[in-house]
């Protein structure tokens, strides 16, 4: 079996994989047979994400080399990138970076992701960070090979290589076309290894001919007809599917069991080892309906949490904030400012809630393990499958076939950790996959968040003052970019906060915290243009000197056809500017209010982005509708409701996603450049929320402090005007 083109990859028969063990990978080289191998040291692809050092606690990591791109004997081109396909599109868009630099025809790229046998080593997918990130390796890596198959070609037609052109997956004479020799016949009985130290010499931006244009995306077609493969549609021989004893709370402790009735189905296995009560069948439904036979007893702890008090307590947990930012002298700004504002923000706890539940299937062969999961790093994942089974990392193989959605939520692997568990004690494979309800109450939602800003304007409507808190919530996205001379940003807690700030588990949730302190941020700087009397527009262009962010609202504002006027016009316009992920964003939006109901419609959102240079626009432009989409959700309805470590929505029916029928018009503007790319995955949700709340504010006067916008807080909100 040689998964020698990403097709083969995914459509390999999956009853032959018992037979596959983890391999070096130059042992799987050997076995694809001769051809040109390029390996970038991974000290040049840590430089590239960002100079971070794996986590003090992981084991050792290869020092040679360890990221790969293969001309194969047919003269197709291989890219290995531990990188995933979860939805944002870099099974298209590394293809098309590779295949510029490289000079080779775009149907010729194969890419293979996320396996750890394979591929380099990675620290996951996330932070929009694997175009600007790994992009640049793997283009030096093909920059690298371009310059070996000239030195090739120049011995195979006994020419200097000055002389010699590379083009579409061949090597010619410039003076004669008609001589030239292909990457296939160059590589072909060749056995050549490079090894990649420095920087090689990239194309320029006018040298492009693939990177910049819009492609349609490869696994689109895959995804559209079901043909494409996920964790949960793999099979093996022998497979049992398993259903778990959940708790009814985070923090309950199981004080009984009782399983003897689950034993009375025909088939039925019982696993009970430690913290891990299982029951397994060769069919799911059977599983379930043996495990609602199970009687369990909980201690679960006293709530003294919910949905309602989350704030105060956070408010009331000690500790020091941390400065992010700041400059100038807060009291010099109080002083100079002619009026003065202080508001407190709130941001609810948001689900992942992403088409595809954490899945994972995993086969233990003799000493070695093989697991196909859902993940987003799928390299921790085989660190944290190893500990759990007690193999060494090299024994256990981790293949990560089309993720179905993650937006942060994919980085906990306890899935695989349970399946390997399983199949370890059975000796069968096992495939572990959570029900929608597991889905919510594993979850490690955005973290609920409070913003109190302080802040100020002289009487021309410039900025004085801005003092900014934000807690447990994270502070990206926090920092200062507008023009103020006296400023203080500060965050207490992290993120992710632990046991003591949140009551279950919390973690990454696509541009994590800069969604809450965007809301907050941009709101404020909308209530500071209204008590000046001064269009939103123009209040921020009278406070901006970045000229990225600059450039992003003025085409926002022309595109859209803004017209210049003070809030609140009756219009129900809302604006907003923001920063991450290395892009610039503004949006723009126009809606109506439903004063009796509190109903708030979308009509339209314009968006400009600056991500520097676009690799395939397409792909941008489908990235922003999908964060004007998801954004939605979090701005009108989304919110977890719970009581202490028990949480109250666990699907659908009470945790309300946007619908078709609610979206907007959506007009994207992408800013042109030649800069170095940015993310392009995650800027445009950060506005959604501010970009709505201001325009209900716009539409109502109304102004809407806590995130989501539910038709009973827009309605709250109108009745105290």
């Amino acid at each position: 079996m040689k998964p020698e083109t990403v097709e083969n990859y995914l459509e390999m028969d999956f009853h032959d994989i018992p037979t596959m063990k983890p391999m070096d990978r130059r042992d799987f080289f050997k076995r694809l047979g001769g051809g040109i191998l390029i390996f970038v040291s991974l000290d040049v692809l840590l430089a590239q994400e960002g100079g971070r050092a794996p986590r003090s606690g992981w084991p050792s990591l290869p020092s040679d080399f360890n990221a790969f791109l293969k001309i194969g004997e047919d003269g197709r081109v291989t890219c290995f990138t531990g990188k995933v396909e979860m939805g944002q599109g870099p099974i298209t868009s590394l293809p098309q970076m590779l295949a510029d630099e490289l000079d080779v025809p775009l149907d010729h790229v194969d890419i293979i992701m996320g396996d750890t046998a394979l591929c380099p080593w990675d620290m996951g997918t996330f932070g929009s960070m694997t175009t600007r990130n790994f992009g640049p390796a793997m283009r030096a890596a093909a920059a690298e090979a371009r310059g070996v198959l000239l030195e090739l070609a120049g011995d195979a037609l006994k020419l200097p290589q000055a002389q010699l052109v590379a083009s579409e997956g061949s090597v010619f004479d410039s003076q004669n076309k008609a001589n030239r020799v292909t990457y296939a016949q160059l590589a072909k009985g060749q056995k050549i290894e490079r090894h990649l130290k420095d920087k090689a010499v990239l194309k320029k931006f006018s040298e492009f001919k693939l990177v910049g244009k819009s492609l349609v995306r490869r696994d689109g077609r895959d995804k559209v007809t079901g043909k494409a493969q996920y964790s949960g549609d793999i099979r093996l021989p022998g497979m049992l599917y398993a259903k778990l004893l959940r708790p009814p709370a985070h923090g309950a402790k199981l004080k009984s069991v009782d399983a003897a009735p689950c034993k009375q189905v025909e088939g039925v296995q019982l696993v009970q080892e430690g913290d891990l009560v299982a029951v397994l069948h060769q069919f799911p439904d059977v599983a379930e309906a043996a495990l609602a036979k199970i009687k369990a007893e909980w201690d679960v702890p006293e709530a003294k949490v919910d949905d309602k008090n989350i704030y105060d307590h956070l408010q009331s947990i000690p500790g020091q904030s941390r400065v992010v930012t700041q400059g100038g002298d807060l009291e010099e700004g109080r002083k100079a400012a002619d009026k003065k504002f202080e508001k407190t923000y709130l941001g609810s706890y948001v689900a992942h809630a992403a088409m595809e539940t954490h899945t994972a299937l995993a086969h233990i062969e003799g000493d070695s393990a093989t697991v196909w999961t859902s993940t987003q790093n799928p390299f921790t994942a085989r660190r944290e499958i190893a500990q759990a089974i007690g193999f060494p990392d090299d024994k256990v193989r981790v293949i990560t076939p089309l993720v179905g959605g993650g937006f942060g939520g994919k980085t906990q692997n306890s899935q695989a950790v349970e399946a390997a568990r399983l199949a370890k004690i059975t000796g069968k494979p096992v495939q572990v996959c959570r029900t929608r309800e597991e889905e919510f109450f594993y979850d490690t939602f955005r973290p609920a968040s409070v913003v109190k800003i302080s802040s100020g304007i002289d009487a021309a409507g410039k900025m004085t003052f801005w003092d900014y808190d934000v807690f447990f919530a994270g502070d990206r996205g926090a920092a200062q970019f507008y023009t103020v001379p006296n400023h203080r940003t500060a965050s207490r807690g992290g993120g992710f906060g632990g046991d003591q700030a949140h009551p279950f588990a919390t973690g990454a949730w696509r541009a994590p915290g800069n969604s809450n302190n965007t809301f907050a941020r941009e709101s404020q700087i909308d209530i500071m243009a209204a008590a000046a009397g001064i269009d939103p527009v123009e209040f921020r262009l009278r406070n901006l000197s970045d000229p990225k962010i600059l450039g992003v609202l003025k085409a926002a504002a022309d595109w859209f056809g803004w017209k210049p006027a003070a809030s609140p016009s009756k219009r129900g316009y809302g604006v907003a500017c923001g920063q991450d992920a290395g892009a610039f964003v503004a949006a723009i939006a126009e809606i109506e209010v439903d004063a009796k109901t509190g109903g708030v419609k979308v009509k339209r959102v314009v968006c400009a982005q600056d991500m520097g240079l676009v690799v395939n626009p397409e792909g941008a432009t489908i990235q922003m509708e999908g964060c004007i989409t998801m954004g939605l959700g979090y701005s009108l309805t989304e919110e977890v409701h719970f009581k202490g470590g028990q949480v109250l929505d666990t699907n659908f029916d009470t945790y309300e996603l946007p619908r078709f029928s609610w979206l907007p018009k959506m007009e994207t503007v992408l800013m042109h450049s030649q800069a170095a790319p940015q993310g392009g995955g995650e800027p445009a949700i950060i506005l959604m929320g501010a970009i709505i709340a201001n325009a209900i504010f716009d539409a109502t006067g109304a102004r809407l402090l806590q995130l989501p916008m539910t038709p009973d807080r827009v309605k709250a909100a109108i009745a105290k005007i």
